[in-house]
């Protein structure tokens, strides 16, 4: 018998096998993304956030991933209101450690607040701005030292939370007040090769600031932050107002390291940050806050100087790290058309409550503001969110004409605008 040929496959044929393993590939993946939203509604809600339990304040903190240190991003969390000039973008949540977490993330953060003798417009714009978290936002002119508004005023005016990073910016003036570093100064940092201020601050690196303080000592470092109001009323006759609280000694945990880079045993009041943040802003005038309440305080109102800051000629060298951090670093949620310096921090208390701060003054015209905002809750409540929503003050302000310039558009410190574009990138090694 002859041998007979195999019969052999044509290019056509291939061309369908190939079309039908597509066939197959798509349909197999359209019965997964069915069967995962069919799942996803039969899961049941998230309970609503519970009313804030009152009394909570920070005693020292958890190590987190904060600033300075890695976070991973796994979800989005709900955007802030969006009353005002626009929707605001959702935000990303990274992973913190700390939980289970005893304050609630949102809430209603006007609820006991008196307006009586606060700038309406601004407050408007704070409370927007804020949205639903679960926070406080305080405003104060830098020029004089009236506080415009103050929202969620139990928190503001209670006993203090803890600082967190929010602790470098006085840090920094207290080593450059000391000489222990300078502006072109580079601290060799294991594993990070050297680092400058600017970079620092903007970076919010926590070794950089923990070596920092171990350079200068608990002694000079409690002095300073006294000089700078930690421990005592940053406001005059304000009613129901606390001076927070400064260690007397090195913390057990970490000593004087951990009180340089995340405010270890401290509590700061956002009246204290508002306060040193006003002194920097206007040159180094440490005003007492006033908060005139009535038609006849307000219009006898006249400054009260609590103290002069011989800080004039280092404020270029902490404002450059401060705008950069808005410009490209932690607080880059803030960053507006016009300048911004500010610092944010982010840490958790040993009673289960996340923090997050930021503390910030404007460059532009004479209507110069300081916005703190503070944020208490879950996971959420992180120092970038904090430097967001006090963007969107000064965006909602700006909208409402409220800094309508008398002088030209510019910052107060021209050379700091020119010494960023030197430092975008991290330390040399």
């Amino acid at each position: 018998m002859g041998s007979q040929s195999k019969p052999s496959l044509s290019p056509r044929h291939f061309e369908w096998l190939a079309l039908f393993l597509c066939f197959v590939s798509t349909w197999v993946c359209a019965v997964a993304q069915t069967t995962a939203l069919e799942a996803s509604k039969t899961k049941p809600k998230t309970k609503p956030a519970t009313a804030p339990k009152s009394g909570t304040r920070a005693v020292h903190s958890r190590i987190v991933p904060a600033e300075g240190q890695s976070t991973s991003l796994v979800k989005s969390v709900p955007g802030r209101a969006t009353v005002g000039p626009k929707p605001l973008p959702a935000v990303s949540e990274p992973i913190i450690r700390g939980g289970p977490w005893t304050e609630p993330t949102y809430a209603d953060s006007t609820e006991g607040d008196n307006v009586d003798g606060e700038d309406l417009d601004v407050r408007r714009a704070a409370v927007s701005a804020l949205g639903s978290y679960n926070g406080s936002v305080v405003v104060v002119d830098s020029n004089t030292g009236r506080i415009l508004t103050m929202v969620n005023q139990r928190v503001a005016l209670g006993g203090g939370f803890q600082p967190c990073s929010t602790i470098k910016v006085s840090v920094a003036l207290a080593g450059l007040s000391e000489k222990i570093i300078d502006p072109t100064t580079k601290l060799r940092l294991a594993g990070l090769g050297r680092m400058d201020l600017t970079y620092a601050l903007a970076h919010s690196n926590n070794q950089f600031f923990a070596t920092l303080g171990e350079k200068m000592g608990f002694q000079k470092v409690s002095y300073y932050s006294h000089l700078f109001g930690y421990g005592e009323k940053a406001g005059l006759n304000i009613a129901g107002e606390q001076p927070g609280r400064y260690p007397t000694k090195p913390p057990q945990n970490g000593g004087v390291g951990m009180l340089t880079s995340f405010g270890e045993e401290v509590l700061q009041t956002p009246l204290q940050l508002a306060a040193l943040l006003t002194a920097i802003s206007n040159g180094g005038t440490l005003y007492y806050l006033q908060y005139p309440r009535t038609p006849e305080e307000i219009s006898s109102f006249t400054p009260q100087v609590k103290r002069r800051l011989e800080i004039g000629k280092l404020i270029p060298v902490v404002e450059t790290g401060m705008r950069g951090a808005v410009d490209f670093g932690t607080a880059h949620r803030a960053k507006e058309d016009e300048p911004i310096a500010g610092k944010t921090g982010t840490c958790s208390d040993e009673n289960h409550t996340h923090l997050g701060w930021f503390g910030s003054y404007n460059e532009v015209g004479k209507r110069k503001l300081v916005v703190v905002v503070l944020l208490t809750g879950g996971r959420p409540s992180i120092g970038p969110l904090a430097a967001g929503i006090a963007g969107d003050v000064y965006k909602r302000l700006e909208l409402g004409k409220f800094f309508a310039a008398d002088q030209p558009t510019g910052s107060r410190n021209p050379e700091v605008a020119e010494h960023l574009l030197s430092i975008q990138k991290c330390c040399r090694r």
